[in-house]
């Protein structure tokens, strides 16, 4: 299961577009939202254990102060 959040100010700061992955850490089968709540892995059947990946995307970059490069 792949879930995106766009970028947003905070009151501590910006929150970056990030998008959060999910699968079955055992056999790599991706899994939706209905197979999260099952106790076992719908493709290999192994007990459920969870393997995230988080890709965070740059949207803004601060100015550059001095020469550059």
């Amino acid at each position: 299961m792949k879930t995106t959040v766009e970028a947003r100010d905070t009151e501590s700061g910006v929150e970056p577009k990030h998008t959060v992955h999910v699968e079955c850490a055992h056999c790599g089968y991706d899994l939706d939202e209905a197979e999260l709540e099952a106790d076992t892995c719908s493709d290999c059947g192994a007990s459920l254990n969870l393997k995230q990946h988080v890709a965070i995307e740059v949207t803004t970059l601060p100015p550059i102060f001095g020469e550059s490069m």
